[in-house]
């Protein structure tokens, strides 16, 4: 029945990897079920016959999506049926798609869209790297225009050597999570995150994973050589798209040029804008095809920007290729937030508040490998004001999934230990104004708002993104770049780290690779403008404030034993809700018998904490307590004294003189302090308040004799059941 079935199978870093195609999803242009383990992607690639009349883009879209029945799981919630992409979703579907979009050729317009979904996790082999390979091996197979195959792995560090494709419990003894990917000629994509590692260790890692994916490119070619569809034909410029273009720079080239030489963005895309509307008039007048036209306009746009500055070696607002454009750092900008700072540099700005919040604010993510908390969220929003447009406001998109993701990384490796700073961390980054590396903005505003709040990072962080523009006579390295910059050059590669090294670095390449000694310039001038990008931060806040803000939640902790956190949370939680409403604070009991104690004023806190303890703490004989009579009988009174603890004051224990009814001395509510002198024989604590001077409080024992006899022919018993009496009762 599957007569086109194929498969190939390698040994890849101790694991094999299995390619298999043409059982499943038979119908998709490429399809390719991909293996490493137990954990399996199905992979598929289906590409439109034609382009929409008038498009001037290449409309790609990849879906990663997971299945929970993937790790025998079913999902939460009402519908028991996925829904939205969770974050890990959107983030794998922007590593898929990163080192893909640049392998399509010039020209290809029609609408291809990549499915990877997880249909088995062994919850050990990841499942991105195994989708991206299966995507890559998809599209190579389907024959669509696509100058693949792509490769892929993950890098770790640990004890100074380097492992590909290390497992979860690896990973958690690994200082740097890389993943990167690529063709047999060079590197397209890194995401990573490190624990303030140096430039050689990072570039190591690149180069190390860049020859561990080589098998997987050779295993992709050799399934396409038996398992390959006809190859469509590559999209070829017509005589009049050629004849087209030249009429273009000769109407426009040299007020593109001088448009370009404005230095403020707004001014500069105004007068970029008059210069376009000129050209398309003079063209539509001539019979041109303006949706064509438009297109190649944008051609025209990067070629002169990009060959001004290989020619002068001066940039779009007139910046040599390494100094950062001027930096403005403030702190406490917003007088209720925990932490705020706003970051400024040139026309990028990112508005940084962090909220320190308890264990209760944990984010709570069900993922296929196991539900886990996550106490540190950072969120970034980019409202259309902050480029001067309009536009849909809502949910954030992938970008600014991604862009947040990569500034988490960035500061993630920086937090302390969470026994030393208990708290839940929440940072927004609003971006206020944007031209070029708002993410990276949005890693100084960000370690600036943490330390404001009284977080105690290791060290302050700051990020930069360099840029590339190359050509065949040449290259020129960007620091700092803008946002004409990114988007008409060839590589956008984001470092960020403190002044001892890298914690985090992200590369996305638009041409078909870079050499390792462009990577290597890249990095040493990132470090340069790095450091620089530390000093400016520094006249605005050097390091963590010594305390919280007075708005922050004030976090205490204390240890129970296990055996008593029953008691503390009481019956239906009735006593940990007792606490919580009476003193209002927060209090979170872990398994351990770790309790956080948050609130803001400090006397509540301590009421708190004293009646936690009072619960947990064992009675000791002969200590004085203060207590509260909390009922009397004939034979005493019962006494709270310690927590919820209550013990028996016998009606002998009373007073030093014989007591005829126990009112007499107590009544309900009484406040009294008292002395443990014993326990009976159900280990009930027996209590005396004969043998404490109620004013003071101090212990009268010797003064009144450590037991007071019985008169003779009392015959008075008691306990806490209420023994039968032979006396009548008054």
């Amino acid at each position: 029945m599957f007569e086109n079935y194929f498969r190939k199978e390698i040994a890849w870093g101790g694991k094999t990897l299995v390619l298999e195609s043409g059982k499943i999803a038979r119908q998709a242009d490429g399809a390719v079920m991909a293996r490493l383990g137990d954990t399996i992607v199905l992979c598929t690639a289906v590409g439109a016959r034609s382009a929409k009349p008038g498009q001037d883009f290449f409309p790609l879209t990849v879906h990663y999506q997971e299945k929970t029945f993937a790790a025998g799981k079913i999902p939460g919630g009402f519908f028991k049926r996925e829904g939205r992409p969770s974050e890990f979703e959107t983030l794998t579907s922007r590593l898929i798609d990163r080192p893909i979009r640049p392998l399509f050729p010039e020209g290809f317009r029609n609408e291809v869209q990549v499915v990877a979904t997880v249909l088995s996790h062994d919850l050990e082999n990841d499942p991105d790297i195994v989708a991206l390979v299966g995507c890559s091996a998809a599209l190579t197979l389907s024959g669509i225009p696509f100058f693949g195959p792509v490769g892929a792995a993950r890098v770790g560090y640990i004890n100074g050597a380097y492992v590909l494709n290390p497992t979860a419990d690896q990973r958690k003894e690994s200082v740097l999570d890389l993943v990167l990917a690529g063709t047999a000629e060079g590197v397209l994509m890194v995401e990573s995150e490190a624990s303030e590692l140096t430039e050689e260790v990072m570039l190591g890692a690149v180069t190390f994973g860049h020859a561990a994916f080589q098998p997987v490119i050779q295993a992709i070619i050799e399934l396409a050589e038996v398992a390959s569809k006809e190859p469509w034909p590559l999209p070829e410029p017509s005589e009049a798209e050629i004849t087209l273009k030249k009429r273009i720079a000769e109407l426009g080239r040299a007020d593109m040029a001088a448009a370009y030489t404005e230095i403020q963005k707004l001014v500069r895309q105004d007068k970029v804008g008059v210069v376009k509307k000129k050209v398309i008039a003079a063209l539509e007048a001539e019979g041109a095809d303006v949706n064509l036209a438009k297109g190649l306009l944008k051609e025209l746009e990067a070629d002169v920007v990009r060959n001004n500055i290989l020619d002068t070696g001066k940039r779009i607002d007139g910046r040599d290729t390494r100094t950062v454009r001027p930096i403005m750092a403030e702190v406490g900008v917003l007088p209720r937030a925990h932490g705020s700072a706003l970051f400024t540099r040139g026309e990028t700005q990112a508005l940084c508040v962090a909220t320190l919040g308890t264990g209760q604010d944990e984010q709570v993510i069900d993922a296929l490998a196991g539900e886990y908390r996550e106490d540190f969220m950072l969120h970034y929003n980019f409202p259309p004001y902050s480029v001067n447009e309009t536009g849909r406001m809502g949910s954030p998109g992938r970008r600014e999934v991604g862009h947040g993701k990569l500034a988490w990384r960035a500061i993630h490796p920086l937090l302390p230990e969470k026994d030393k700073f208990p708290y839940t961390v929440r940072v927004v980054s609003e971006i206020t104004e944007s031209n070029g590396s708002s993410s990276m903005a949005t890693v100084c505003g960000t370690s600036l708002s943490m330390m404001d709040a009284g977080v105690p990072l290791k060290r302050p962080c700051a990020g930069i993104a360099m840029g590339l523009i190359k050509e065949d006579r040449g290259f020129a390295v960007l620091s700092d770049i803008l946002g004409d910059e990114d988007h008409l050059g060839d590589m956008d590669f984001k470092v960020a780290g403190t002044e001892v090294g890298i914690t985090s670095l992200q590369m996305d390449i638009k041409i078909t690779s870079i050499t390792p000694e462009i990577m290597r310039i890249a990095v040493e001038q990132a470090r340069e403008g790095r450091l620089h990008i530390l000093g400016e931060m520094a006249k605005g806040l050097t390091g963590a404030r010594t305390d919280v803000a007075a708005t922050a939640p004030r976090i205490t902790v204390i240890n129970v034993p296990k055996d008593k956190i029953r008691d503390v949370i009481g019956s239906g939680g009735k006593v940990i809700r007792e606490i919580t409403e009476q003193t209002g604070t927060k209090v979170d009991i872990e398994d351990d018998g770790t309790i956080k104690v948050a609130a803001t004023s400090i006397e509540a806190a301590q009421r708190a904490i004293d009646w936690i303890r009072g619960i947990v703490a064992e009675p000791e004989i002969g200590v004085i307590y203060n207590g509260k009579v909390v009922k009397t009988a004939d034979f005493g009174a019962f006494v709270n004294f310690l927590g919820a603890k209550d013990g028996l004051v016998h009606i002998s224990e009373l007073a030093n003189d014989r007591v005829n009814k126990t009112t007499d001395v107590v009544k309900d509510g009484d406040a009294v302090k008292v002395k443990v002198i014993g326990f009976d024989e159900r280990g009930k604590v027996k209590l005396s308040m004969r043998v404490v001077d109620q004013a003071t409080g101090a212990d009268i024992t010797e003064q009144v004799g450590a037991k007071r006899p019985r008169p003779e022919g009392d015959d008075r018993r008691g306990g806490e059941r209420g023994e039968r009496r032979d006396r009548p009762r008054d």
